[in-house]
């Protein structure tokens, strides 16, 4: 039995509360699309498929609707949010601004240890073997490599605005992944962007990642309408 009591977990990256797991779990869930946009979900029904009391997973919502992952409605619930095409340019849009930039940024002002880190993230990419790959573990990879990127650059304000916007690209991405002609490509490209950052190369870091949102949201919107 999980009692509400039980406020913390602990695993290797150190304890955390049960919304911060609630959060993580439900996130997951949005993002590959298990739970599809426009489904309703029910605190009652996560709380006992995740183990863990109703108070966190409520917490949990509240902070998927502040990432516009979830929307309430009064006396009607709460579901995940719908995707339209529109927001592919909209969040496109915002992330050529911002990506570039966090690019640089990281590029500049990145420790040795952090360089150091984001050596580790490309040697995953080269070892990747895309073919052979989950839909999950592709995600979790592409996470790595951006997140890498956003805590680099050392801004906490720029990198918790890019992974709420990252998140709701990946969104996106996973209603099309099956239609991807290149995804092998798309994963490796990885590798100039990171090499830019370690180099400490502000410009062609940042050169690089506004390349690779332009890509990223002319592959989608090809797939999207050759559907």
């Amino acid at each position: 039995m999980v009692f509400e009591a039980l406020e913390v977990v602990v695993d290797a990256a150190g304890p955390r509360s049960l919304a911060e797991v609630a959060y993580e779990r439900i996130r997951d869930r949005l993002l590959t699309l298990d739970i599809k946009p426009g489904d309703l979900l029910n605190d009652d029904a996560l709380a006992r498929d995740l183990g863990i009391g109703r108070t966190p997973v409520r917490e949990a919502l509240k902070r998927l609707e502040l990432d516009r992952l979830v929307i309430s409605y009064p006396r009607r619930g709460t579901f995940a949010t719908r995707v339209e095409v529109t927001d592919l340019a909209f969040i496109s849009e915002i992330r050529a601004q911002l990506e570039p930039l966090a690019a640089a940024r990281a590029a500049r002002v990145a420790t040795p240890a952090t360089r150091e880190r984001l050596r580790s993230v490309m040697r995953a990419v080269e070892s990747f073997e895309v073919n052979g790959a989950s839909v999950v573990e592709t995600l979790r990879l592409d996470a790595r490599v951006h997140q890498g990127i956003y805590a680099a650059a050392a801004n906490p304000h720029l990198e918790d605005v890019l992974i709420r916007y990252d998140n709701l690209a990946t969104r996106i991405w996973c209603m099309v992944l099956d239609r991807l002609p290149d995804l092998s490509r798309h994963v490796h490209e990885h590798l100039d962007l990171l090499g830019a950052v370690i180099d400490g190369d502000e410009a062609r870091a940042a050169e690089l990642a506004r390349i690779h949102v332009d890509g990223f949201e002319k592959a989608v919107r090809s797939a999207l309408f050759a559907a």
